[in-house]
């Protein structure tokens, strides 16, 4: 039994092979996912993750860890603060609050983009 207070987490390192198969799956294809050319000239500079398959971190904690396997969660609101490039580690972190809590008022964390422009 989970109790107020319990909590979980889930990290992964999203690869290439992972931001390729979802586009393959999903259908977005986009250039800025897939194409290192094309991602050369955007402000990222290079490949970016999409922001689904980054989120479905939230997914894997709350399906798997908390409250676990039979869960099903009915909504979400997202934010995508900073981009997640290939190689990236991401963690999704979940606590379980009493019913009518109110929602988190901490911090916005912002990442400035990496420089990776050639030396």
């Amino acid at each position: 039994m989970y109790r107020v207070g319990d909590s979980a987490e889930f990290t992964k390192v999203f690869s290439e092979e992972d931001v390729f198969l979802f586009a393959g799956i999903t259908g977005d294809r986009n250039p800025v996912h897939t194409s290192k050319e094309f991602a050369a000239k955007t402000r990222f500079k290079e490949r970016i993750a999409h922001g689904l398959l980054t989120a479905g971190t939230i997914s894997a904690a709350i399906g798997m860890k908390l409250p676990g396997p039979g869960c099903l969660y009915l909504s979400q609101t997202l934010e995508f603060k900073a981009p997640v490039f290939p190689g990236d580690e991401i963690t999704a972190r979940g606590r379980r609050r009493p019913r009518g809590w109110p929602k988190p008022t901490g911090k916005r964390h912002r990442r400035r983009l990496p420089d990776r422009s050639p030396p």
